[in-house]
C-alpha cells in the first residue's frame, strides 16, 4: 500500500466509521449512553479529519467520498437504528419505515452534497441541514428526554415522530442552514454573530449537562426555516417589481 499525504486524514475518517460502528452495536444491546458517545466520538473525528486535510494539504475527491460513506453509517444509520430500537420497534413494518428516514433522508443529503460540491473550501452555508447535526438532534432527544422518566410518555410519542419527520425533511429541504464557524480570526471576524452564537451555545451545553442541546438544535432548525421563508418572500416581490418594470409601456402610442 502507497503511503500518500493523504493517509492521516483517512485515519481519521475511518475511526469516525468505526466510532459509528461501534454505536450500533451498542444500540443494539440497549446501552444508548454509551452508543451516544460513540457517536459524538465520530463527530469529533469527522471534524479532526478536514482540518487535518487542510494542514497536510491532502483533501482530495476520494477523501470527499471516503468521509460521505462513513457519515452515511454514523450520522444516518445509527441514528437512525437508535429510533428505532428504542420506539418504532413496536410497529413492524411501518416502524422500520419510518425510523429509516433519517438514514434515507441523511445518504440522499450526502450524494447531494457531494454533485454540489466543486471545490474544498468551507462554505458559510449548507443547502439542507448537514448530517451530523441531524444526528444530534435525534440522540441529544433520546439520551436526554426520551428515556427520561418525567417526561410524560403521551409528549415523548409526539416528540419521536417530530424528531424522526422534521430532522429527515430539513435534511433534504432547499433550506440554507449554517456552517460551525471555524477557531480562527478570519472566521470570527466575517461571521462574528455565527461565533458567539456558536460559543454561547457551547457554554450552553457544558452548564446544562447537554440537556439544552436538543432545544437549540430544534431553534437551529426553525431560526434557519424563518430565516429561508423571509428570504425567498424577499425574493419573490423583488423579481414582481422587476417582471412589472419591465411589463410598464406608453399606452398612448397604441391609440390611434
Amino acid at each position: 500500500m502507497q503511503i500518500t499525504r493523504s493517509f492521516i486524514p483517512n485515519l481519521f475518517t475511518l475511526a469516525n466509521l468505526f466510532s459509528g460502528f461501534t454505536a450500533l452495536i451498542y444500540i443494539s444491546s440497549g446501552d444508548y449512553h454509551r452508543a451516544a458517545a460513540f457517536i459524538l466520538f465520530a463527530a469529533v473525528f469527522d471534524m479532526l479529519d478536514g482540518i487535518v486535510a487542510r494542514i497536510f494539504r491532502a483533501t482530495s475527491e476520494l477523501g470527499a467520498e471516503l468521509d460521505s460513506l462513513c457519515d452515511a453509517v454514523s450520522f444516518g444509520v445509527a441514528p437512525a437504528y437508535m429510533l428505532y430500537h428504542i420506539y418504532f420497534y413496536h410497529f413492524g413494518p411501518m416502524g422500520i419505515l419510518i425510523s429509516s428516514l433519517p438514514a434515507l433522508a441523511g445518504v440522499l443529503r450526502l450524494a447531494r452534497f457531494n454533485v454540489m460540491t466543486v471545490n474544498f473550501e468551507d462554505k458559510d452555508y449548507f443547502t439542507g441541514m448537514p448530517i451530523p447535526s441531524a444526528a444530534l438532534t435525534i440522540v441529544s432527544y433520546v439520551i436526554f428526554f426520551h428515556i427520561k422518566p418525567d417526561i410524560p410518555y403521551n409528549l415523548k410519542e409526539i416528540l419521536i415522530y417530530t424528531v424522526a419527520i422534521l430532522s429527515s425533511a430539513a435534511m433534504v429541504s432547499k433550506i440554507k442552514f449554517d456552517n460551525l464557524p471555524r477557531p480562527t480570526k478570519k472566521s470570527f471576524k466575517k461571521r462574528p454573530v455565527a461565533a458567539i452564537v456558536f460559543i454561547l451555545g457551547l457554554l450552553a451545553s457544558f452548564l446544562s449537562k447537554g440537556r439544552l442541546v436538543f432545544p437549540m438544535m430544534l431553534v437551529y432548525i426553525v431560526v434557519s426555516s424563518i430565516r429561508h421563508f423571509v428570504v425567498w418572500i424577499k425574493e419573490t416581490r423583488e423579481a414582481t417589481d422587476e417582471f412589472d418594470e419591465t411589463e410598464d409601456f406608453d399606452e398612448s402610442q397604441y391609440n390611434l
